[in-house]
């Protein structure tokens, strides 16, 4: 029997194992040496990718979930026909989360091992994953975030609601639920440019607010912020790991930050959490996290954008708050807000597309724009969701029924009302 030559031979399985996906529309794929392999249906956007060169084909077959990512960041793939945000739909809409081409049995089998290994996040590999992502150039985050620098989920209360507006609403759910106000003195857990720790004591009216951050860049822009508005003396950062805080607070907040612990740090968060908490004291935890079954976070996101990072289910989380003696006294899942979110930073940063390449080349906006668009795909297609979780050393901490929840917010609205001209009030 006559061999095939080694690209028919890839060719064929790499068609095979393209039909066996269930695609939201037509996707045609074009090798390099002109082939064309097409599967889906007239059903939703039709799709074309060029593979710039035989190798791509392989490294697909090899290890999609990586190499899909990574072939386009090194324009080695390239899109013909449809959007970004197309192809990503194709591929996720009615394969939740399948890669359109299954991966080898062993590539799957040695991250459940790395997952299973679970390399503890120390102090030192936290500043080091910390730096990957955040001590870019300012100017960068400028081009996508909004004037609040809020690099985290917004709040949509409503369907026309800008990115300003939602995030502008996210700290004021979040104070809402920390039931924060004068006298109290504030714990942020990775506090990122400050701003949540600003509105705080703004808006709140917290006397005493700590954030920590493990970015140096993120804390001289927060401490230059509470300098200006003549906050230094109430709004304090520094950086710092959590493990080495001091002290006890009325109030704790974490947004974006548990994402970054490592699942074999969770009983180590949480211990030291209820330990800094006062007696009668109120945290709010805000993450990304998924509603199914444990998984790795998707291998391209974590090798060049969140080295570290690991999106925790309610199952995993759960054991480790229960022994830590928090109790928990709030769950919210926030359905397709960060979708709404990521959506409006990637239309910001292709806005600006130019000068995003004057500051770090076109490889990188190719890379930002699939980190942005992947993202939101994950939110709208998979079981990517934010949890905002409520935690309390006394089950009497917060009130019996959540409408303090809409109670508060409305203060704080009138608050931020009464602070006119003072359009920082937006900024995170």
């Amino acid at each position: 029997m006559r061999s095939l030559p080694l690209t028919a031979l890839v060719g064929r399985v790499f068609d095979r194992q393209l039909r066996a996906v269930p695609l939201a529309g037509r996707l045609t794929i074009v090798a390099a040496d002109g082939r064309r392999y097409t599967a889906g249906d007239g059903g939703g956007p039709q799709v074309t990718l060029r593979l710039r060169d035989g190798a791509a084909a392989c490294a697909l077959l090899l290890d999609p979930e990586l190499k899909l990512g990574e072939l386009y960041t090194e324009g080695r793939i390239v899109l013909e026909g449809g959007t970004l945000p197309d192809l990503l739909t194709v591929l996720l809409a009615r394969s939740h989360g399948v890669a359109p081409v299954a991966a080898l049995p062993v590539m799957a089998a040695l991250r459940a091992l790395v997952r299973r290994l679970g390399l503890g996040n120390t102090p030192a590999r936290a500043r080091r994953n910390v730096s990957h992502h955040y001590e870019y150039d300012e100017r960068l985050y400028a081009l996508f975030l909004d004037e609040a620098w809020q690099y985290s989920c917004a709040y949509y209360e409503a369907e026309g609601d800008d990115l300003a507006t939602a995030q502008q609403a996210k700290m004021r759910h979040i104070a809402a639920k920390l039931l924060a106000g004068p006298g109290q003195r504030v714990l942020d857990i990775g506090c990122g440019w400050g701003g949540l720790a600003l509105y705080l004591a703004l808006a709140a009216g917290c006397d005493d607010v700590r954030g920590i951050t493990l970015s140096g860049r993120q804390l001289a822009r927060a401490r230059a912020e509470a300098a200006a508005r003549g906050l230094a003396g109430r709004v304090r950062f520094a950086l710092e790991d959590f493990r080495s805080t001091r002290g006890t607070f009325d109030r704790i907040v974490s947004v974006g930050m548990f994402e970054h612990v490592g699942r074999p740090d969770y009983a180590t968060f949480f211990d030291l959490a209820r330990a800094r908490l006062a007696e009668d004291g109120v945290m709010l935890l805000h993450t990304i996290g998924r509603t199914g079954a444990p998984y790795p976070t998707n291998p391209w996101i974590t090798r060049y954008i969140f080295p570290g990072g690991h999106l925790p289910t309610l199952s995993e989380m759960m054991p480790a708050i229960e022994r830590s003696g928090l109790i928990v006294t709030d769950i919210e899942v926030l359905r397709l807000h960060y979708a709404r979110t990521l959506a409006a930073w990637r239309a910001r940063f292709l806005a600006r597309h130019e000068a995003a390449r004057g500051l770090y080349g076109e490889r990188f906006c190719r890379m930002w724009d699939w980190y942005l668009a992947s993202c939101e795909a994950a939110f709208r297609y998979e079981d990517v969701v934010v949890f905002q979780v409520q935690l309390a050393r006394r089950n009497d901490a917060v009130p019996l029924t959540r409408g303090y929840i809409v109670q508060a917010e409305a203060r704080l609205a009138a608050r931020e009302a009464a602070l006119t001209g003072r359009p920082a009030m937006t900024d995170a």
